[in-house]
């Protein structure tokens, strides 16, 4: 039964929301605490939620339209009356005083939280492994990385734990680890969906967006996230479709897919072959493919790191110890006092003219080839992430770890939408394909997964 069909479920009367959180109960009772993605848990105020649409739907009054189904949120995400740290002892006491404008969206819809998802701490890794609270692990892989930042949302997906799970993408954080534990994870066009309530890696790069187990499960979510926020200055004021409205689609007929040949460079043989099998039922379902070129893909870690360094030393100045917490300094983990440290150094006023607005111009530069790029094509894909992921204590240069972003940093540098969408496996590991289109073609995305869900 995928998502949409467990709402309709649930609506009908046929199974209840109380029924469906008590089936999430018993798996993470039995499973989370060897796999760490629920770092708190709210199970009363949960079974509340349920009966409470339950007795709607008795009376025969109207619900929401996610009515029932159960949502994890990423601990960087505000949820009233939870403990919302960034997965850091920055944070460790920090009880959330409001809702994120996504948290009062999934709510008034009938969405019930469940609790708070793993993550690295600050956002700041691509393996969950720098959280204060432990490493998650892959439940599709058990032994390693789930991937990051949002390793909790993904693996609490793969584990049965939620219908959907809520987490924010910088430079892939949302569809890294979708591809490493084999779900769906959609980052949305930088300003579908509001900000307000996240607490930010890098501004201008952060987007918040769902992962799923089958794409029905974004499509409901984003009905109801991707909306514009007076309150959050980021937002855009569009004419947003119904994203439920291409779930039975069969064909591609008449769209364009582009792959890059310096996207295939950078990745590993079997990850290629796996995600060209995915491409060709792409093909086979109507689509046309062509190849395109990207003259900068060297540029992209470089250009995302160097302003991920500068919006994250601005945006952690305020856990200062003063007013909530402990002064980062003091308590943060490895990965976080080192962009702190880079971060402060390149914007010192000598430095930030050399290297921040260098990174500004090359930022400027890669958007404008994306752009270009897909004037001539519908959508671009290829693989999610060039390797696989490596096993749980592992110890990588900050380099290898970064390299894990390399195919996902340009669509946050871009601004564009961007999914993940299992493609298969290599040696028993999921591995994803990613599919990128123009800013505010969220849709054709949410078409060409359904096309290729169908399909299988």
């Amino acid at each position: 039964m995928n998502v949409i069909e467990k709402l309709n479920s649930i609506k009908s009367g046929e199974m209840t929301a109380k029924e469906n959180v008590e089936s999430f109960i018993k798996v993470i009772d039995e499973n989370n605490e060897e796999i760490n993605a629920f770092i708190e848990l709210n199970y009363e105020n949960a079974l509340k939620q349920a009966e409470a649409i339950d007795e709607k739907i008795a009376n025969g009054d109207e619900v929401g339209a996610l009515a029932g189904l159960v949502f994890g949120i990423k601990a960087n995400i505000n949820v009233e009356d939870l403990i919302i740290s960034a997965a850091s002892k920055t944070l460790e006491d920090y009880i959330g005083s409001y809702n994120a404008t996504v948290v009062e969206e999934i709510l008034a819809e009938d969405g019930i939280i469940i609790g708070i998802l793993n993550m690295d701490e600050f956002a700041a890794g691509s393996s969950t492994e720098t959280s204060y609270y432990g490493p998650t692990q892959n439940p599709a892989a058990m032994g390693r990385i789930p991937g990051g930042s949002s390793g909790g949302c993904a693996a609490a997906i793969a584990a049965e734990m939620c219908d959907i799970s809520i987490g924010s993408d910088t430079g892939g954080s949302i569809r890294n680890p979708a591809s490493h534990c084999g779900v769906v994870g959609f980052k949305p066009t930088y300003g579908a969906v509001s900000r307000q309530g996240l607490l930010d890696l890098s501004m201008s790069l952060d987007q918040i967006g769902p992962l799923a187990n089958d794409v029905s499960g974004i499509a409901v979510a984003l009905n109801t996230i991707a909306k514009y926020d007076e309150t959050e200055c980021t937002t855009l004021d569009w004419d947003k479709p119904d994203f439920t409205e291409v779930l039975d689609d069969t064909s591609l007929e008449g769209m364009k897919i582009a792959v890059c040949k310096e996207f295939i460079d950078v990745t590993d043989e079997e990850i290629n072959k796996t995600v060209n099998k995915a491409i060709n039922k792409l093909v086979d379902a109507g689509a046309e493919l062509v190849e395109v070129s990207f003259d900068y893909i060297d540029l992209c870690l470089p250009t995302y790191y160097l302003i991920n360094y500068v919006e994250f030393f601005s945006a952690t100045r305020k856990y200062d110890g003063r007013d909530y917490g402990y002064r980062i300094e003091e308590v943060c983990g490895d990965e976080v006092l080192r962009r702190i440290k880079i971060g402060s150094h390149i914007a010192e006023a000598e430095f930030s003219g050399k290297y921040y607005k260098q990174a500004l111009k090359a930022r400027s530069v890669i958007r404008g080839e994306i752009t270009s790029m897909l004037e001539n094509v519908d959508l671009i894909v290829g693989p999610t992430v060039p390797k696989l992921p490596h096993e749980i204590g592992a110890e990588l240069e900050p380099m290898e770890m970064y390299a894990y972003d390399v195919l996902t940093v340009i669509a946050n540098l871009a601004g564009i939408p961007a999914a993940s969408i299992p493609a298969g496996e290599v040696d028993g590991i999921p591995v994803g394909l990613q599919i990128q289109a123009k800013p505010l073609d969220d849709l054709k995305i949410i078409k060409a997964m359904s096309v290729f869900e169908n399909t299988q």
